[in-house]
């Protein structure tokens, strides 16, 4: 298997991330592509109509792509415990944790967006300030309510790379008044899948 790859992607690294912590990572050739919404890259879109990575190519196959589908597929290749839960409170659990993560994501994003990629004059002080709400609301939402003891599950994989690219990208910080959320994170940023995949670049527009 292929896994077309951006090594500043939150997204891709998650996947990447659940492959190490899966104990397959060592079945998949990880290649870097650099995207944007302004730069179409055209192997990624031979591969993904969205033109977005990560995507996984498959021998014989269609490709997948998305994050949430990419691991819920490499699920299914190992014999382990499974990552995504498949009933009962820790499915939903895991599930709604990984929701919050992809919505940080998507928030931090947005809120890069209004600070340094739209052109100055075109930026919306209003909607990044509404994007930064989100991520600080998610923030305190997760100081109480993620389960830090339970078994590893792909909620955690998610967050943890979420909040990893965040804290990447100099976005709104997370650990400020938020002990438990922090000491968490720094424990998950030490596993070996982590380390492995350590975040670099710069995104090309």
């Amino acid at each position: 298997m292929k896994l077309l790859y951006q090594t500043h992607s939150p997204y891709a690294r998650k996947a990447l991330v659940f492959a190490h912590e899966a104990g397959i990572a060592d079945r998949i050739e990880v290649v870097h592509h650099e995207t944007s919404p302004t730069l179409r890259n055209e192997a990624v879109y031979a591969a993904n109509p969205l033109g977005k990575v990560p995507v996984l190519l498959r021998p014989g196959l269609p490709a997948l792509f998305d994050s949430d589908v990419i691991c819920a597929y490499l699920d299914t290749l190992h014999a382990g415990p499974r990552l995504i839960p498949d009933q009962g409170e820790a499915r939903w659990q895991a599930l709604r944790v990984q929701a919050i993560a992809q919505g940080l994501g998507d928030a931090g994003i947005k809120v890069r967006w209004e600070t340094v990629r739209r052109p100055e004059a075109l930026r919306y002080p209003a909607l990044r300030e509404g994007y930064t709400e989100k991520l600080v609301t998610s923030y305190d939402w997760l100081e109480s309510e993620l389960d830090t003891d339970g078994a590893l599950h792909v909620g955690h994989i998610a967050l943890a790379t979420a909040l990893s690219w965040l804290e990447f990208r100099a976005l709104p910080d997370f650990r400020a008044g938020r002990p438990r959320l922090s000491a968490w994170f720094d424990a998950f940023q030490a596993r070996p899948s982590m380390r492995a995949t350590p975040l670099s670049g710069e995104t090309h527009d």
